[in-house]
């Protein structure tokens, strides 16, 4: 007897469905074709076993199952279920098995019939929604985060004993209800840190507030213990909160990842990745035999902060300067591309030298002579090219430490950077791919960031008294604009410039030396 049973395969943040044929007839030998890896066929023991649990009998029969279409490869331990419901229909252990056609079936099967978590729950569920299934049977770790698309019917299962009797009788299971809205909104400014923690700094945080409100990527310099891991980490609390197509984005990739905890639904806060120097360019950008996104794209909405940039390889940092360009990865293989999205701040920090003390207030650098610009050049100047903003953090003094002063808190930033953001929104309303200042291409930067002539003749004193480079002038206009932007100013004014200058260190001839 042949029966159809429906499955779906991950592939980048998108799903395929995948048509699982199993006929039964006579002969004795178990076929599993369709292009499937190790993790799938080995499927065929955990279904014997399982089945045998609840009192069912795998068949001695021959058993031919396809994975239909048989040229994509089909990966990991998802389609066990699918499969096992298969060979329960088309050996009539199964009642009304013409339902199954309604129903896209996923889940891992353990020894005893227990069902465990898959990964990829939610863009199986949009993919379900959108070939017009009727519901979608998942593991119930995962239910919540599939139930979170309307329009289908997602029931969560502990045992394949739930999807028997959910096929004897329909009412056996509940479809699982989420208040995707109310939970997502509740949640969105829980956040453990605050600004209002950090005491003094506040040349520091008005630099992060300028990088939060225009996208800029930012890098801080300073030697050790002087608050730059800190100051980052408290960046997603002044960032807009996440709309709801970004946080389906967002959740859509750490899906697939597997990084969503159980019983999870919409991400709420734009997310924080803060990888090891140590991490290698696949694990970076994404990669593998089955590619899974990178910290890049987790980071994709937030900020992805590299703790010590001159410590990570060097290989490591050149291969993100293409996904920093176009705001994407594409993964190619012999017969596929996947793209993942990877739209993040850049926000890293770094010491002044090896040692740690050059330009320090008080300790006396120990390094040799030149052993700063060589740390420096550690980073290649393509990769500065696309860093905004560079800040020099200095130590709190301990009069700033031990006072009883608060500081602003996150949310008071917060809104300042929203209005800025907006005003940014209706600029570039209508003009695909640009959403905040950093985006500005050079030609649009003449039409958007015009400076008046005092404006101009401050900006060429600037660039001659201070050495900078070419690539500073870019720079320098698209924060002028953002600091205008905070300032709900239309024009860009000298002071915005003056500003935006000191943001400029390590293009300073002879800043190391």
């Amino acid at each position: 007897m042949l029966v159809k049973t429906f499955g779906s395969a991950v592939y980048g943040v998108n799903a395929i469905t995948i048509t699982v044929e199993v006929n039964v007839s006579g002969g004795q030998k178990f076929f599993m074709v369709g292009l499937p890896d190790s993790a799938v066929k080995e499927s065929e023991q955990r279904i014997e076993s399982a089945l045998k649990t609840t009192g069912h009998y795998y068949p001695r029969t021959k058993v031919v199952v396809n994975l239909a279409p048989a040229d994509i490869r089909k990966t990991g331990t998802a389609f066990d279920l699918s499969i096992a419901v298969g060979i329960l229909g088309a050996t009539e252990q199964l009642e009304n098995p013409e339902r199954l056609a309604d129903y896209v079936i996923m889940g891992e099967l353990s020894l005893d019939g227990t069902i465990q978590p898959i990964k990829g729950a939610l863009p199986i569920a949009i993919q379900a929604r959108k070939e017009n299934f009727k519901g979608l049977i998942v593991p119930k770790q995962n239910a919540k985060e599939a139930g979170m698309v309307n329009n289908l019917q997602v029931y969560g299962v502990e045992h394949i004993s739930d999807v028997i009797n959910f096929f004897k009788d329909e009412t056996s299971l509940q479809p699982t209800v989420v208040n995707t809205r109310e939970e997502f909104f509740n949640s969105q400014y829980e956040y453990e840190i605050d600004f209002s923690d950090v005491k003094g700094q506040s040349n520091i945080k008005r630099a992060l507030e300028i990088a939060a409100a225009g996208s800029h990527n930012a890098i801080l310099i300073g030697p050790p213990g002087a608050g730059k891991t800190m100051l980052a980490k408290r960046l997603p609390t002044i960032l807009p909160p996440l709309s709801l197509q970004e946080a389906l984005e967002t959740t859509k990739i750490h899906s697939v990842a597997g990084k969503l905890p159980e019983n999870s639904t919409l991400i709420s806060k734009r997310p924080f990745r803060s990888p090891h120097h140590t991490i290698s360019d696949v694990a970076l950008v994404g990669g593998g035999t089955n590619p899974q996104p990178g910290e890049i794209s987790l980071a994709h909405n937030g900020v992805l902060f590299l703790d010590e940039l001159p410590e990570f390889k060097r290989t490591v940092l050149e291969v993100m300067r293409q996904p920093m360009e176009e705001r994407r990865v594409t993964i190619s293989r012999a017969k596929i591309a996947i793209d993942f999205p990877a739209s993040f701040m850049l926000i890293s920090s770094m010491n002044p030298c090896p040692c740690g003390y050059y330009n320090h207030p008080e300790k006396e650098c120990t390094c040799p002579p030149g052993a700063v610009q060589k740390y420096l050049n550690k980073i290649s100047g393509p990769l500065l090219d696309r860093i905004d903003l560079h800040v020099e953090v200095t130590p709190v003094p301990f009069s700033e430490l031990s006072g009883a002063e608060n500081s602003e808190p996150s949310a008071t930033i917060r809104e300042r950077v929203i209005i800025a953001r907006e005003i940014q929104a209706e600029r570039y309303k209508g003009v695909e791919g640009i959403y905040a200042n950093a985006q500005i291409s050079s030609k649009q930067l003449k039409e958007i960031c015009v400076i008046t002539q005092a404006g101009q003749t401050l900006l060429k004193a600037a660039m001659d008294k201070l050495n900078l480079s070419a690539r500073a002038y870019d720079r320098i206009l698209k924060v002028s604009r953002t600091i205008a932007d905070l300032a709900q100013s239309a024009d860009i004014k000298i002071e915005h410039l003056a500003e935006a200058i000191q943001y400029r260190s390590l293009d300073r001839e002879g800043w190391a030396g």
